[in-house]
């Protein structure tokens, strides 16, 4: 016998399903489950362009290689529109991240979040040598987003990589480490007080930082927390920024007293060093 085709209402037995009194409550359903797929991939969006634009707004940071106050202004004025747009990005979802939406799509833009705070953290410290607080870089994000403890200890996790991109350039174009003198005040005594000048340097800021990520217990009690995880991924690449930014002040040190000050191999000095590698090796 035949088989016959069932009618988009009528269910296994042939009846029609449209009065089932089930059936409201699964219309329900899939519309919420819209708006969720909605509001996820609006975050989603939102969320890929404000790491774009914080790529964009570092890389102009980048090119400073120096702490000067008028270059910065003038960079700062050229990020001023990326941050604007930042802010419409952000206040674009913040419906959507309202109430308890906000904790249900955090993984969607902690991403973003975490970008941002790596950039004004970076501007921060260029124009002042210090870090941003917590409360300064929860004032810089517009909307209704919430900067929460992991995401700024994961943004200023990676300010470090920039920091180290930052020192390198800075000590192979002008042959010395960045950093400012502070003038403070030292107490001898109850008396006597006489004022006393600091070279702070940025390796000096960051062996502080990597000493303070490295006294975080971010494991909890299970030792399965995700910022447990996350700590642990970059605090390897932490280390490594680090060092490699104190070899290079330690090169710059011993062999910067055997050239004179701006020396840089020609290109002869490279093509000979790399025939007599090969004369070597052969």
């Amino acid at each position: 016998m035949p088989g016959v085709k069932r009618g988009r209402g009528e269910s296994m037995s042939g009846k029609d399903t449209s009065s089932s009194p089930y059936m409201p409550m699964f219309h329900v359903f899939r519309n919420e489950l819209d708006e969720h797929h909605d509001r996820r991939e609006r975050v989603i969006k939102a969320s890929r362009d404000i790491t774009a634009l914080s790529k964009k707004m570092i890389f102009s940071l980048q090119r400073l290689h120096q702490f000067d106050q008028k270059l910065l202004e003038h960079v700062t004025a050229e990020n001023a529109g990326r941050e604007k747009d930042i802010a419409q990005l952000f206040e674009s979802i913040s419906e959507d991240l309202y109430g308890i939406n906000g904790p249900r799509y955090q993984r969607q833009i902690s991403g973003a979040i975490q970008e941002f705070i790596e950039a004004v953290s970076f501007a921060h410290y260029i124009r002042h040598q210090t870090l941003i607080t917590p409360a300064e870089a929860s004032g810089s994000i517009a909307g209704g987003a919430q900067l929460t403890a992991d995401d700024y200890i994961l943004g200023i996790f990676d300010l470090v990589g920039e920091m180290m991109r930052f020192a390198i350039t800075h000590m192979a174009t002008s042959g010395s480490l960045p950093g400012q003198t502070d003038s403070g005040r030292s107490a001898d005594g109850a008396d006597q007080v006489k004022a006393v000048t600091v070279k702070r340097d940025i390796v000096m800021d960051l062996r502080s930082l990597r000493a303070y990520f490295e006294s975080l217990n971010t494991g909890g009690a299970t030792g399965n927390s995700w910022l447990g995880k996350e700590v642990e991924k970059k605090m390897e690449v932490m280390k490594s920024c680090v060092d490699k930014v104190e070899n290079a002040v330690y090169g710059m040190i011993i062999r910067g007293r055997e050239r004179p000050k701006g020396w840089v191999p020609s290109l002869r000095d490279d093509m000979a060093g790399a025939a007599s590698e090969a004369v070597e090796s052969y």
